[in-house]
This record gives structure tokens, C-alpha cells and sequence, in this order.
């Protein structure tokens, strides 16, 4: 009872930090069409944000001396506010292009954040405290489980209660769902695109945001190359869930959380280090079976 339980929180807790980054993913390509390949340095800044620039192998707080109360929202509207300043700056000026350019101008957005990030921090890792009491272990149902892990799991649900909420019951949600179904007829019918689309620029930066609050919590490192790993696994969990579909992208991103915990425990030690080559290989064993996603709908069609 104890290891399915251990097996339980560590697959939840896994699997909620890959929905809320896929989430996150699924929002943009179903309003602009666009996969944002900067989502992943959308996380990392956020990390950054919390600390003074330095060098240093050791980082000094600065948002991070805040309160909670402050800091998660503070760190937040930072995530909102990147991720529509980029949507300002470079994707509306964008929006009549090819989805391999907007793509490719991710890419190079992407990149220009890295850098500026190595510029002004270096590229060591920095050891950073942020609530380490989260990380004190509670026996739950016979296993032992960090406080921040329930933690996660709570906030994840909490996040997807909210958004499907916002997405259901108000203007601002119908309106993304429309876009997403069809964002010229939308148009058409009075919706408007630079609301449409920055509400889900600012949604989507949120969402990174309270995954770099995570990571960061979780690793205690701030290291400019730790959105990426994350970034990849929801940009699959974005695609085997069926592109544009929300709920398909948050069900798949938990899964591949799941199949990765399950992989870790029950491989031979000596086929640990390969966990990740197991996982893809089962990845691309779905798409050959569904190659238009897991839970795209029947009559789903190719956006690109």
C-alpha cells in the first residue's frame, strides 16, 4: 500500500507541474496557431526574477525575501507580464505570417532571453533557498511525502478548477474557446483579437510562472537551461493530447508524468539511466497509433 501510495503523490506531483506547462503551451497554439518555443525561458526568467544579478555560485534573494502573499503574486503578473510584452512586441506584429515563422521567431525569442539571462547572471547554477520548509516529509496513507508535493497537487487542481472555470463562464473564456474553434469567424463575429489573444498570452505567462515558483522550490537551483527540459515534455504532452485541445494537454501531461514515475521504479537499475528513451519510445508508439492525439476529437482537423 505504501509504494503504490509513494507511487501515487510522486506521479500526481510530477505530472501537475507537465499540465500546467502544457497548459500553458495549448493556450497559444489554439488561439494563434503558434507553438511558443520561449515558454520554457518564460520559466527560467521568472526564476531569475527572484534573485539579485551576480555571478555568484550562491544567489541573493530579492523578490524572494518577499512574504508568500507577495511574492506569488509579484512573480506572477512578472510571468503575465513578459509573455504579453513578447506578444506586443514580436508575435502581433507577427500575426499574418506562417506559423513556421511565428515558430522560428520563438525560437530566436527564446534564445535572445537565454542570453540576456547568461549576460547578467553567468551560466553557473546558484543554490537558492525558497521555503525549504516545504520540503519536510508527512507520512500520508503509509508513504512518505514532501509537504511541497501535496502542495503541488492542491495548487495544480486549484489552477485547472479556475481556468476551466474562466474558460467556461465568462466572456473572456468564450471567446478564447471560439478563437479556437475558428479565430476568423470569431472575428467576424465581433470577437475581439488583441483582447482575445493577450488574455491568453498573459494566462500562459502565469501558468509558466507558477511552474518556475515549483521547480525552483523543488531544486533549490536557478540555472538558465532548466526551462527546457520542461518545455520539451509539455510541447509532447501538447501534441500526443492533440494539439489545441486543453483538456487533452492537461490529461497527457499528466500521464507523462505518470509513465515517467512508473518507468523510474519498476526498470532494472542497470536501464534507469535510459528512463527518458523508454518514455519517448512509448511516446512515439502513440502517435503511430493516433497520430492526431490521444484525445483530439473525432472530427478534428490539421490547424497547420
Amino acid at each position: 500500500m505504501g509504494s503504490v501510495s509513494q507511487l501515487f503523490f510522486d506521479a500526481a506531483s510530477l505530472g501537475g507541474i507537465y499540465a500546467l506547462a502544457a497548459l500553458g503551451i495549448a493556450l497559444i497554439f489554439g488561439v494563434m496557431n503558434l507553438v511558443n518555443f520561449a515558454h520554457g525561458e518564460y520559466i527560467t526568467f521568472c526564476v531569475f526574477a527572484l534573485i539579485i544579478p551576480s555571478t555568484d555560485a550562491t544567489a541573493h534573494l530579492l523578490l524572494g525575501r518577499a512574504p508568500a502573499i507577495v511574492l506569488v503574486p509579484a512573480i506572477l503578473m512578472v510571468g503575465g507580464g513578459l509573455a504579453v510584452m513578447s506578444e506586443a512586441l514580436i508575435f502581433r506584429r507577427l500575426r499574418n505570417a506562417t506559423p513556421v515563422t511565428m515558430m522560428i521567431a520563438s525560437f530566436a525569442l527564446g534564445f535572445v532571453l537565454r542570453y540576456a539571462l547568461l549576460a547578467a547572471y553567468g551560466g553557473r547554477p546558484k543554490a537558492i533557498s525558497l521555503w525549504p520548509g516545504l520540503n519536510t516529509p508527512v507520512e500520508l496513507l503509509g508513504a512518505s511525502v514532501p509537504l511541497l508535493q501535496l502542495i503541488v497537487i492542491g495548487i495544480t487542481v486549484a489552477i485547472l478548477g479556475v481556468l476551466f472555470g474562466l474558460l467556461k463562464h465568462t466572456r473572456l473564456g468564450l471567446e478564447m474557446r471560439a478563437a479556437a474553434e475558428n479565430f476568423t469567424m470569431a472575428r467576424m463575429l465581433g470577437v475581439k483579437a488583441n483582447r482575445v489573444i493577450t488574455g491568453a498570452f498573459a494566462i500562459s505567462g502565469a501558468l509558466a510562472a507558477a511552474v518556475a515558483l515549483i521547480l525552483v522550490t523543488q531544486t533549490g537551483v536557478a540555472d538558465v537551461r532548466m526551462g527546457g527540459p520542461v518545455m520539451l515534455v509539455a510541447f509532447i504532452a501538447t501534441v500526443i493530447g492533440g494539439m489545441g485541445s486543453l483538456p487533452g494537454a492537461v490529461a497527457a501531461g499528466f500521464l507523462l508524468g505518470a509513465a515517467s514515475v512508473i518507468l523510474q521504479a519498476f526498470l532494472p537499475l542497470e536501464a534507469r539511466p535510459f528512463r527518458d528513451a523508454f518514455l519517448y519510445s512509448l511516446v512515439i508508439g502513440c502517435l503511430l497509433l493516433r497520430p492526431q492525439g490521444l484525445f483530439a476529437l473525432s472530427g478534428a482537423k490539421p490547424r497547420v
